[in-house]
């Protein structure tokens, strides 16, 4: 399996994208990940995604594009590590949504891992 997007930002279009397979989640959940993205390229431009790798962990991945000096790598690391310990149960509860319900594993044993 390769990496899914759930949900992206991008700064320089000013637009939100969110993956029609996510489409179902509770309205809560998507309106947190799209304040998430929104603030953050609104914080550090470029582009923001929030997905899973093939492993099923979550991943955050930013870029920007060559021109665009105003863009802070730095800045974007320090961001996400600040939504990571801010929003944690939050993340850990989209973590066990996605391996629940996209990958199909026993909820039981999920349940176990926590």
């Amino acid at each position: 399996m390769d990496e899914t997007v759930i949900c992206a930002a991008n700064a320089y279009e000013e637009k939100y994208y969110l993956n029609p397979m996510f489409e179902k989640m509770p309205e809560s959940v998507k309106d947190e990940l799209k304040i998430i993205c929104v603030l953050f390229t609104e914080e550090v431009g470029g582009i923001f995604a929030i997905g899973f790798d093939e492993d099923g962990e979550l991943k955050f991945t930013t870029q920007a594009a060559d021109d665009d000096f105003l863009y802070d790598d730095i800045a974007a690391g320090l961001l996400v590590s600040k939504i990571r310990a801010t929003r944690q149960e939050f993340l850990e509860s989209l973590n066990l949504y996605y391996r629940a319900f996209v990958l199909k594993e026993d909820l039981s044993k999920l349940m176990e891992e926590e």
